[in-house]
């Protein structure tokens, strides 16, 4: 007598089908962006290709690593979901998946060396979206990124894991260095700072922003130099502490937002110089009550300071020296948007390299937000362009001899996807 089966919750039966189905059919357009670019042809210029015959061009694993990113994917396994709808993404311009373990393997072999390929392919990828910037504003931070390897290194933060350093322009990652936590961040920061600047068209005026790890003479007396500007944020070392108490009460001022809303905030200046700066730079202060004053030093404020040689009125150099800020939405949408908030293994060089096909998925969903989707995705993050963009159930089936892609979309977004597809043609011509 055969056992009954529960009685379940919804009147459905489930079948398994051999048609050839993809809940990834919109990924079609950052295929066909990637290609009308030249992207796969650049990485397999720019790596080191198979020893044999028989092994798989560099490109393959990338390809296949940023299709995971872009789909959802965070870990090696992952890329068993897309190794089992193959048959259909094939189609889509996925040549083929390798797996989790070979990926690890090529990883290890590329290691630092194919992270600065990558970086270079990442940085021209972008180019096109910065000419028309008349200012470039360069945002240079690093970022923790936790990590639970034998190999990692402890961060100022007291945990185990990397802090890679990164450069943005407008939310475009212009430059970046994977590095072990416990390198300070400040360390090589202005030649990273040009390296990111190599990056960017010729003849821009540049605005460097960065926080206390850029509070250095060398940094300072390059931005000081003409069609160069910087905001800082100050050490609160002896020198500047001083400054802060020679500042007379009258020189106190109400701080106001960019709105003109009142805050419990004050803002004064003055005029600082550390050793080795060749000339002299403002220094903006703001304080406020501090919430729990220490009985012993009697220290009734808060302060925060800021270096700069902005032009600008000194409430407004804070307002835009506070959209640095912008960073932790930018490293967020590495981190958690595209995976890169954990790293898959124990070796550095192989976590490098991982990082760098991360930051070159990031800046493939920048150029396809600004050159390809309309206007109202310039803001989205990856996980609306996956509920919008790239989740779509679709269906192949044979036509005229070749292959049609039957979307099940509504009229909108079919027409989304249709004029993405023809943007994309346009950039490959």
């Amino acid at each position: 007598m055969e056992a009954s089966l529960p009685q379940l919750i919804l009147p459905i039966k489930l079948e398994r089908s051999s048609e050839r189905l993809t809940s990834l059919g919109g990924l079609v357009v950052l295929e066909e962006l990637a290609r009308a670019v030249g992207l796969w042809e650049e990485v397999d210029g720019a790596l080191e290709g198979a020893k044999s015959g028989r092994g798989y061009a560099p490109h393959v694993f990338v390809q296949g690593w940023v299709w995971m990113l872009h789909a959802g994917g965070r870990r090696l396994e992952d890329l068993r979901e897309l190794r089992a709808e193959q048959e259909v993404l094939k189609a889509l311009g996925l040549e083929a998946v390798p797996d989790g373990g070979t990926v690890g393997d090529w990883l290890r072999r590329q290691g630092e060396g194919g992270a600065k390929g990558l970086q270079a392919i990442s940085r021209k990828l972008v180019a096109s979206c910065l000419e028309a910037i008349p200012e470039v504003t360069l945002d240079v931070d690093a970022t923790e990124i936790p990590a639970e390897k034998q190999e990692a290194q402890w961060t100022y933060h007291h945990v185990q894991g990397y802090m890679p350093l990164m450069g943005y322009v407008d939310g475009v990652c212009v430059g970046h260095e994977f590095r072990e936590g416990n390198e300070s961040p400040g360390a090589g920061i202005l030649a990273f700072a040009q390296s990111c600047e190599a990056a960017l068209p010729a003849g821009k005026r540049i605005y460097f922003r960065s926080d206390s790890a850029a509070y250095q003479a060398a940094v300072i007396n390059y931005y000081s130099q003409a069609g160069r500007s910087f905001s800082i944020t100050a050490d609160r070392d002896v020198a500047v502490k001083r400054e802060i108490g020679n500042l007379p009460e009258t020189a106190w001022q109400p701080y106001r937002t960019p709105a003109g809303i009142a805050t419990d905030r004050e803002i004064a200046e003055t005029v600082h110089s550390m050793n080795g700066t060749e000339q002299a730079f403002r220094l903006i202060v703001l304080r406020w009550p501090n919430p729990q004053p220490n009985l012993f030093e009697a220290d009734r404020y808060c302060y925060h300071a800021v270096a700069a040689n902005r032009e600008e009125a000194a409430s407004a150099v804070i307002w835009k020296h506070n959209g640095r800020g912008n960073s932790e939405n930018w490293h967020k949408e590495l981190k958690s948007g595209l995976g890169m908030e954990q790293m898959p293994c124990g070796q550095f060089e192989a976590n490098a390299m991982y990082f760098a096909i991360g930051v070159l998925a990031y800046n493939l969903a920048q150029l396809l937000k600004r050159r390809v989707l309309p206007a109202g995705y310039r803001t989205a993050t990856v996980a609306t362009l996956r509920w919008k963009v790239y989740r779509l159930a679709g269906k192949l089936v044979r036509h005229a001899r070749g292959w049609m892609l039957q979307i099940k979309a509504d009229l909108e977004k079919w027409r989304l996807l249709e004029s993405a597809r023809v943007c994309c043609a346009t950039l490959s011509g």
